[in-house]
């Protein structure tokens, strides 16, 4: 007879990443305090291009702390009325982050057609030393964050600092081109080309963190095959009802009804079946197992 208890593969909860919280809260201190001295530059210096990167790197600022705050609250043990844990505060703060990001390109490409129109003044010498040091603060940054690209939460951080370090390349390049031409329009330009590109990263980090909060398959994740491989366990004669989502960042859960030739063998068929659950990254698997006989009687 079919069995009607379910098997699990799977640590609840989410013991967190401390090394992980270690360098987002660094990035947090090293981009808020270079913020203020790129803003003050680029204030005196007149350069949109110095002034975006600042404004970006007060929103990563932002997004760096709501990120550290996602992985906290993801680390809470479940609870009674969480018993998945809280990792979905992970999807959320990329959703933020994205969001966040999209309007800072939407400010700085108001801000950038505007100077089109009215060229500012611009010290080129001040913005290109300035934002050599702000190249190298937040290429430090973006390499620690560079490690945690796996889990969505740390890669909305990321996207905010390769945008500063886009920004910092496109200072560079506008102060030094006012420098030695003292042609002023160089600097909205390339800040319209830097949001270009974070507008693009931005969007893809936004569809993620969406698919991921509405239990959309991953997209790393095939069901197709995934399905095939679970099929192809010794023991096993169909899977169905498989599903595959996101617990956290990081974390993916899977379900499936899985019909089995004999259910004295069940133990050996779940250890084959959590072998390749794990192959794919997923640590909270559940299998229902079903015997051969009664499992048209339970198909949906």
């Amino acid at each position: 007879m079919s069995s009607n208890h379910h098997d699990h593969a799977h640590a609840h909860g989410n013991a967190g990443n401390p090394e992980q919280r270690r360098r987002l809260l660094i990035a947090l201190g090293l981009t808020w305090g270079f913020a203020v001295v790129e803003a003050v530059a680029g204030w005196q210096g007149g350069s949109l291009a110095l002034l975006a990167d600042a404004g970006h790197m007060v929103t990563d600022g932002a997004a760096l702390g709501l990120a550290l705050l996602a992985t906290w609250v993801a680390a809470r043990p479940p609870s009674a009325r969480h018993s998945y844990g809280f990792g979905r505060a992970e999807l959320f703060a990329a959703l933020i982050n994205a969001l966040a990001m999209l309007a800072v390109v939407a400010g700085i490409g108001i801000e950038a057609w505007s100077r089109f129109s009215m060229p500012h003044p611009i010290d080129g010498v001040l913005v290109s030393a300035v934002a050599v040091v702000g190249l190298a603060v937040n290429l430090f940054v973006a390499w620690m964050l560079s490690h945690g690209q796996d889990n969505i939460n740390v890669r909305g951080a990321f996207l905010h600092v390769l945008g500063d370090v886009l920004g910092s390349v496109a200072a560079i390049a506008a102060g030094v081109v006012v420098w030695l031409t003292g042609w002023t329009p160089i600097d909205p330009l390339l800040s319209l080309l830097i949001g270009g590109l974070v507008l693009a990263a931005s969007l893809r980090l936004l569809r993620d963190a969406l698919h991921g909060l509405m239990d959309g398959v991953p997209f790393a994740i095939d069901l197709a095959a995934l399905g095939h491989e679970l099929v192809v366990v010794p023991g096993v004669v169909e899977v169905h009802d498989l599903h595959v989502w996101a617990l956290s960042g990081d974390r993916l859960a899977l379900t499936a009804h899985v019909r089995v030739k004999d259910l004295a063998d069940w133990s050996g068929v779940l250890e084959g079946l959590r072998h390749e659950a794990a192959e794919h990254g997923i640590d909270h698997a559940t299998f229902q197992p079903e015997a051969v006989a009664w499992a048209p009687l339970l198909r949906r």
